[in-house]
């Protein structure tokens, strides 16, 4: 598959990672800037960058994301989602590797909602007998 350009989107709690993988050099640009720029802390980055060293294709592809909602972890996680499932499109080859890994499971875990007349999920207000 030559020059066509590959899109997924990745979701991760109430991140959502839309992904365009062409052939290239290795650039990532996530919300127009380079990947370090967006993500400074190098764990972020090595989250994003699991796919592609699992699969060894580090410097095989040019990737655009575009990255809205959630927190940075949650984007991370999101981006790596939606990474995996665009190398899946371009090589169906690479599916057993990324899925040992456990990068082709959409990650379901949100948080639980705050009930009424508690003072969060699970928490009780302090009771009282007297």
């Amino acid at each position: 598959m030559s020059q066509e350009l590959i899109n997924a989107v990745g979701r991760r709690k109430s991140a959502v990672a839309r992904v365009y993988l062409k052939d290239g050099s290795g650039q990532i640009i996530v919300n127009g800037k380079p990947m370090e720029t967006y993500f400074p802390l190098e764990i972020f980055q090595y989250v994003v960058n699991q796919p592609l060293s699992v699969t060894e294709t580090l410097a095989n592809f040019d990737i655009k994301i575009n990255l809205a909602g959630g927190g940075v972890k949650g984007q991370a996680e999101a981006a790596r989602l939606g990474i995996s499932r665009c190398l899946i499109q371009h090589n169906p080859e690479l599916r057993p590797a990324l899925k040992k890994e456990g990068f082709l499971t959409r990650d379901a875990r949100v948080v639980e909602r705050k009930k009424p007349g508690q003072p969060g999920a699970r928490k009780k207000f302090q009771f009282s007998k007297r």
